[in-house]
């Protein structure tokens, strides 16, 4: 007999690539894997835990299939991901609508633990987290023209505001061999651009070869026949060394486009996070990147509200963001985590204030992100197409300074009859109201 199971995939990309694997090994064993949840034998919930939203957003998945499994439209629940590894027998003993909770260490068992549970058991398993495949086969759930691939796993900075490392343990890379054969293997499936992660993409290669080693990764990718475009996410800033920049610089297939999450400016707020950098260093780091890639695009994301912001603190932190000119930038409030050092720092932020100075960052970014675009009015842009809008007849794609998934899209018009994956000429001609780039196909 053959068992339906549907999968819901939360948080981050690196947790999408888990899901990608799990569903890939199910398929592999028979499972039947199916797009809507409605009939399922069973429903595997991948769900993320790092910050209050998350678990809130978890929680409520979880709730919703409970609600379905009472009324017998699905059979059973599975819970997997980072708050099940977080919370352990806490769920199933405050949710006994779950049928199973199984941490990351067991996500290379899935298929036998669905079909147990299915057949009756209930479960609760957690094996050495460390035990969590880096590699295997993977059911994309991305289009077909790009994919995730992950280097490594874990983290070990130990941010005081962070639970990751807790969860997913200390950094680990992947051999280079494997990470190349992967991506040779999503090359001849169709992909066509390479998104990179882990938690500490710069990070690579310490571990396991004694020095940083993305750079010499990135070149073997380069070398992958139908890889046109290869994107760095989640790079530490003290890590971004000479070569990986003159790499970048040099490798045509390599976008310049850098997600260089920084948190915060101020030396006494980046102190108490534990973060490696002072407002010193990242001015140098900003000046060392658009000095040797004139034209790169650069993500970051910043934190309001963390314990002992003060004015002086927050205006710091205005002052960086303001004299940064990010491409794009996200900020979220201080969340306070279980069993970090920040969540029992005195000098808590209340929420109000937390809110407001997220309000005034992102008010501050908009005003930057207007005027960046302004300024590509009239430049030629290489689009990759992602689809078709019907509503304003249009297509619309990413040029190398939109990541997938978190940063905007130009929208163009074109005689022609275009594919996803697709690689046009768009010559800017304005902005829409919600700071996209308007465009026309040359």
């Amino acid at each position: 007999m053959s068992y339906t199971v549907g999968l819901i995939s939360l948080g981050c990309p690196k947790n999408q690539v888990d899901a990608e694997m799990i569903l890939a090994s199910l398929e592999a064993a028979g499972f039947q894997i199916v797009d809507y949840v409605d009939g399922a034998d069973a429903v595997i919930i991948n769900t993320c835990g790092f910050i209050d939203d998350a678990k809130k957003e978890a929680i409520e998945n979880i709730l919703d299939m409970g609600e379905l499994k009472k009324e017998g439209i699905i059979k059973k629940v599975i819970v997997t991901g980072c708050l099940a590894e977080r919370y352990h027998g806490e769920i199933m003993n405050e949710m006994p609508e779950i049928d199973a909770v199984v941490g990351i260490g067991a996500n290379g068992d899935i298929a036998d633990i669905c079909k147990r549970v299915i057949e009756g058991e209930k479960i609760s398993v957690f094996p050495e987290k460390e035990k969590l495949p880096l590699e295997g086969q993977r059911l994309l759930t991305t289009p077909e023209h790009w994919a995730y691939i992950k280097i490594a796993e874990g983290c070990s900075n130990r941010c005081s505001y962070c639970a990751i490392p807790d969860i997913r343990g200390d950094f680990r890379s992947r051999p280079m061999e494997s990470i190349i054969e992967e991506a040779t293997q999503l090359a001849i499936s169709g992909v066509k651009e390479l998104v990179v992660v882990a938690q500490d993409t710069t990070r690579y290669g310490e571990d396991l070869y004694g020095e940083l080693k993305l750079h010499e990764l990135l070149k073997q990718m380069c070398e992958i026949d139908g890889i046109e475009w290869i994107r760095l996410l989640y790079c530490y800033p003290e890590r971004i060394t000479d070569e990986l920049l003159d790499t970048m610089a040099s490798q045509e297939k390599i976008v310049h486009y850098f997600d260089l999450p920084i948190q915060h400016a101020d030396d006494k707020i980046l102190k108490a996070m534990n973060r490696k950098s002072t407002n010193e260093s990242l001015y140098a780091v900003l000046d060392r990147i658009r000095e040797k890639i004139p034209d790169i695009a650069i993500r970051t994301t910043v934190m309001t509200g963390f314990p002992g912001e003060d004015e002086d603190a927050f205006n710091c932190l205005a002052e960086f963001v303001a004299d940064g000119k990010f491409t794009h930038l996200g900020c979220f409030t201080f969340s306070p985590q279980e069993n970090t050092p920040a969540a029992n720092m005195d000098y808590q932020v209340s929420e109000k204030l937390k809110m407001r100075r997220a309000e005034i960052i992102m008010e501050q970014q908009m005003r930057i992100v207007e005027r960046n675009n302004s300024e590509k009015i009239g430049s030629v842009l290489k689009v990759m197409v992602e689809g078709y809008d019907g509503y304003t007849d249009t297509y619309y794609g990413r040029s190398y300074m939109d990541a997938p998934e978190i940063d905007g899209n130009i929208f163009f018009t074109s005689d022609d009859n275009l594919n996803e994956g697709d690689f046009v000429l768009v010559e800017v001609k304005g902005i829409s109201d919600t700071y996209d780039l308007l465009g026309e196909m040359i």
